[in-house]
């Protein structure tokens, strides 16, 4: 194992997955306390329209899939706020939408787009050092503000209305973050892709939730559980020639069902004491 890291792109790989599952853990826990966790998926397939428009105009499809994430996220808020549209609704019109036009786009593309399947399931080899920066800086930016509003996100995230009649900043904080999960989705689909994204910001989260009760006990759970199962799957994914990010996704699940396994063990055993 200690050859693969004389290699510079596993070096660039490894260091990619603990940067961004500490930041989709920080999301994650908000999008999860808020019950949005579609929200990830409604962003995430509109991205495709990005990455759909950018190969058809020959600009970074990366790039053209950030500006959509975060349009396509203030939409949900927009709607939402606006005009009452319930937000799961809102979700479907962007998730829909977002993959029609890309959908529309890649097949207006001249020639055969060669990435798109690393957009869709995601190459974490191909990261290189400029994309660390741009995640360590983003994650970094996501922490920063973590720290300086964290008991104004944790209100937002639980009770907005609460929040709102205490005088927090809601509209700001609910902004601020809306957008940081579009960056986030953007940035984590290079690591595991369209399809598996939605269980990348969320399992770790629901694996936290069997043990812990607390916000910010979930989020440094789920940070560990997200960097475990990433760390496991790529370096399991150099002795199997499968997808990192499948591997990815079903270590997340086993972690799930052994702490659900766990959690009824012992409650069962906690019941016989009692008896």
């Amino acid at each position: 194992m200690s050859e693969l890291f004389g290699y510079s792109f596993f070096v660039n790989a490894f260091a990619g997955v603990l940067i961004i599952a500490v930041a989709t853990a920080m999301v994650g826990t908000y999008v999860m306390a808020r019950r949005l966790a579609a929200i990830t998926g409604g962003v995430t397939h509109a991205c495709f329209g990005g990455l759909g428009l950018g190969y058809y105009l020959g600009v970074n499809p990366i790039a053209m899939a950030g500006v959509f994430a975060v349009g396509s996220s203030l939409i949900v808020e927009w709607m939402s706020a606006r005009y009452r549209v319930r937000e799961d609704s809102a979700i479907a019109v962007v998730w829909s939408i977002g993959m029609a036009l890309g959908v529309l786009f890649v097949f207006l593309t001249p020639g055969f787009v060669p990435e798109l399947n690393s957009f869709l399931f995601g190459n974490i080899l191909n990261i290189s050092s400029a994309d660390l920066w741009i995640f360590a800086i983003y994650t970094l930016l996501l922490g920063g503000f973590f720290v300086w509003k964290f008991r104004e996100i944790v209100a937002c995230a639980f009770d907005r209305d609460f929040a709102h009649v205490a005088g927090l900043p809601v509209r700001f904080i609910t902004l601020t973050m809306t957008v940081m999960v579009a960056i986030c989705v953007v940035l984590a689909i290079r690591l595991v892709g369209i399809m598996m994204l939605m269980a990348v910001i969320s399992l770790p989260q629901m694996t936290a939730e069997v043990f812990c009760r607390r916000f910010g006990g979930i989020m440094w759970l789920s940070a560990g559980v997200s960097v475990a199962a990433g760390a496991g799957g790529l370096i399991m994914s150099t002795y199997v020639d499968v997808p990192c990010s499948a591997l990815i996704v079903l270590l997340l699940g086993v972690a799930y069902a052994v702490s659900r396994i766990c959690k009824g063990m012992a409650a069962s055993w906690r019941r016989k004491e009692r008896i």
